[in-house]
């Protein structure tokens, strides 16, 4: 009667009724699946994590815990939410019970008695959705991957690109205005390089719920200044006017400092690309009740009134200025917006239309609580030489950075190996180890491992500099034995942390 190539389909049958489920659990393998039963809901919890069936056929009358809650147990853990659940009841046959059932996670409700050729229907249909849910995590999967390798290989090349260039202006810090002009075309480009592969990586870590904010106090002075120095430049290369207005009384913003920045300067650098050179662009904040509103109006290209609901979304464009090719990958609008909705804000935009220019409206809750007392932090030492070992394959970025730490009159030398690394570390007795994570005879992992067994003396600070910059990659660094992670290109703001001041 049934026809069905379901021999790789396992589906656990929970019916405290022999009957009910012998004759469910008939149907089902003459159908072609594989069955297992439970006769209650605490046995049906511990067969779903011990043997992961592909669907749970789930009976809401049980005799120890409701179906309805086995369901949403399920639900709630990840080691079983991905589990089809097909709620049945023979007394529960309302509308409303169908309701509780789907809201509380069930992927469909039947009513018993269900006919044969229902339930396989049913449950086939609801395998199909399974198997497509799984192929979109697996293209998800695959994504992140592929943007974590992707991240790598940039930041790759852009780490030696960034620190020639300040060994260029260590070099020679004086030089003509055109020389001067080119070297500062390069660092521009190189930073803008650097925010594409790191706007890449947030939306991916933000989309997954991998992003992890440093909640702190924060002025909202601070983090509008930080944006508006980020984004200088651009807006004066295009000659646009920029007003900017702040309330004279001190606000805070619980929130990652960092990030609140990042908010604004993408703001103002969407503002910046979409508006004709010698425009004119507006940025204010101020106080309403428990919240503070940042305003940015431009009279650039504006926006059309059928693109108002989408330009928030993930690769969304509408429209370019007409002196330049659409340009960007359309994810700093939508990362705006995670990262807003993050600190409990929103964000909304206005237009007129095409022509008319844009206003973007972020609304931040306030910090209302007392400011803590300042503590005077100790300057880090400056001046004071230090023995630093540089461990990278990429010779060229090894190389320049050690030339830029040894300008500044540190014993530097490199390696581009582990093996050379655990004997240089064993021979030399560096202060700090810059130690790279992809090695051609070992991992970084290793190395640090095998490092932090010599029997030396263990104060070095042992540093991951890597391409690998996501926050799971950070973890892995400190679970090894590393001290701190840096991301490449090399933050020289990050090195100042342990002393190095190379910027200067």
């Amino acid at each position: 009667m049934f026809s069905s190539n379901n021999n790789d389909a396992l589906i656990l049958n929970v019916d405290d009724s022999d009957g009910a489920r012998y004759a469910k659990s008939r149907i089902l393998t003459r159908a072609g699946f594989n069955v297992i039963e439970a006769s209650n809901g605490g046995d049906a919890l511990v067969r779903a994590r011990n043997d992961r069936p592909a669907l749970i056929l789930l009976d809401v009358k049980l005799p120890d815990i409701n179906g309805l809650e086995v369901c949403r147990r399920l639900k709630g853990n990840p080691e079983t939410n991905t589990i089809l659940v097909l709620q049945t009841s023979a007394s529960f046959i309302g509308t409303a019970d169908k309701i509780r059932a789907l809201d509380g996670g069930a992927d469909n409700y039947l009513v018993e008695p269900i006919e044969p050729d229902e339930l396989i229907a049913n449950v086939n249909a609801l395998l199909r959705l399974g198997r497509v849910e799984r192929e979109l995590r697996e293209v998800d999967r695959r994504k992140d991957e592929f943007l974590a390798t992707l991240a790598h290989e940039l930041r790759n090349p852009l780490g030696p690109i960034r620190t020639a260039l300040a060994l260029l202006r260590k070099l020679d810090p004086v030089v003509p205005a055109m020389q001067e002009n080119a070297r500062a075309t390069i660092g521009r480009h190189t930073g803008h390089l650097v925010r594409l592969v790191d706007d890449l990586l947030d939306v991916s870590r933000i989309s997954q719920g991998k992003i992890s904010l440093q909640w702190e106090r924060v002025s909202l002075d601070s983090f509008m200044n930080s944006a508006l120095e980020t984004s200088a430049h651009v807006v004066a290369e295009r000659g646009h006017a920029l007003t900017v207005t702040l309330p004279q009384e001190e606000l805070w913003v619980h929130g990652d400092p960092v990030r609140l920045s990042q908010i604004i300067a993408n703001l103002l650098l969407n503002a910046a690309k979409f508006t004709a050179p010698g425009g004119a662009i507006g940025i204010s904040a101020e106080r309403h009740g428990d919240h503070v509103r940042i305003r940015l109006a431009d009279n650039g290209i504006g926006i059309a009134a059928g693109s108002i609901d989408t330009i928030f979304g993930l690769f969304e464009q509408s429209g370019h200025a007409p002196d330049r090719v659409q340009d960007g990958l359309g994810i700093g609008l939508s990362l705006v917006r995670k990262l807003v909705e993050l600190h409990g804000g929103t964000v909304t935009v206005q237009s007129p239309g095409v022509g008319l220019g844009s206003t973007f409206d972020v609304n931040l809750p306030l910090d209302l609580t007392a400011a803590p007392q300042a503590i005077a932090q100790a300057e880090p030492l400056v001046g004071s030489s230090k023995r630093i070992l540089v461990v990278d394959d990429n010779e060229d970025a090894a190389d320049t950075l050690a030339e830029l730490l040894g300008l500044d009159g540190h014993d530097v030398r490199t390696a581009y190996t582990g093996a050379q690394a655990i004997g240089q570390t064993f021979e030399f007795r560096p202060d700090i180890v810059f130690l790279d994570i992809g090695l051609p005879d070992m991992s970084g992992y290793d190395v640090a491992g095998k490092l932090r067994l010599l029997e030396i003396p263990q104060d070095f600070q042992l540093i991951a500099l890597t391409g690998y910059g996501q926050e799971h990659d950070r973890l892995a660094a400190l679970a090894a034995g590393f001290d701190d992670h840096f991301a490449k290109p090399v933050d020289f703001g990050k090195l100042a942390t342990l002393g190095l001041h190379v910027g200067r």
